[in-house]
């Protein structure tokens, strides 16, 4: 059940997209929205090493950045609000950063059910200058389950669950069923093995609980990795999201990141629905 949803807005093309996401989810399940803008504004006032005499110029360099940026986010605001309009979405409010640009996002998540925002953003557009501690902050202080959109939009038609049989996985999966995003949606649970099998009924007993939420199943047992072989498989099989689990332990995290999810996030050509 989805009843708030949180949207990211940072005035990128990512943003455009969770904005229709999530105007799509919130008409789909009568759900309230709140924007919160997701920019550094300490970042703005930067431009690197500035030589001796042209303390004028970088001045109006920081102006002008500082410009472009409030514009951008101005009109993702603007686009926001409108969107709800015309769904007929309730926006319940905006919520501005005032330093760090997760704070506000952090704080609201526990009052929201699904957090939408394009993670990749922050490598792309220099949200941040540690990108991956970002994220690690993000998930490990509670902002789950996040959609993190991609730049481009696609209907959700299929969705591809990455299943490796640990605890971590196990919830995200059941983390999704509960919300049940898109109800129609047909799923595919994907097991990367790398060697001999663990646990020759782990797919079965995965199929058979989605089953008994009403979803029409398909599962794959792969011999490779998920960090290298999970969205070529996505791609080749027409899937339109990823269901991907994470620890919650910060150490474990780092390393787990590192590993699959912060790859696939970088690179990732379509949405992920990311839960612990």
């Amino acid at each position: 059940m989805i009843r708030r949803i949180l949207v990211g807005l940072g005035g990128t093309p990512f943003t455009t997209v969770a904005t229709q996401r999530a105007t799509e989810l919130g008409d789909l399940h009568q759900a309230q929205l709140t924007g919160v803008t997701v920019v550094d504004t300490s970042k703005l006032t930067k431009v690197g090493p500035v030589p001796a005499g042209a303390g004028a110029y970088a001045q109006r360099m920081r102006e002008k950045k500082q410009q472009v940026t409030r514009e951008g986010i101005e009109q993702a605001i603007i686009a926001f609000k409108e969107h709800c309009r015309t769904q007929k979405v309730v926006c319940r409010r905006i919520e501005h950063e005032q330093k760090d640009p997760f704070v506000a996002m952090i704080s609201e998540a526990r009052y929201n059910d699904l957090t939408i925002f394009g993670l990749r953003s922050i490598f792309d557009y220099g949200f941040t200058s540690d990108p991956d501690k970002a994220i690690i902050k993000l998930l490990t202080q509670g902002v789950r389950p996040i959609l993190a959109v991609s730049e481009t939009y696609r209907p959700i038609k299929k969705t591809l669950i990455a299943y490796s049989g640990s605890m971590e996985s196990a919830k995200a999966m059941r983390q999704y069923l509960h919300l049940n995003p898109w109800p129609s949606v047909k799923l595919h649970i994907v097991h990367f093995k790398d060697g001999t099998e663990k646990e020759p009924f782990l797919l079965k007993d995965a199929a058979d609980f989605c089953q008994a939420h009403g979803f029409d199943v398909q599962t794959d047992m792969v011999d490779g990795q998920p960090r290298r072989d999970l969205l070529p498989f996505a791609r080749e099989n027409d899937a339109d999201l990823i269901v991907m689990g994470n620890s919650v332990n910060k150490a474990l995290m780092r390393r787990f990141l590192g590993d699959t999810v912060l790859e696939t996030i970088k690179s990732a050509d379509r949405p992920l629905f990311l839960s612990q």
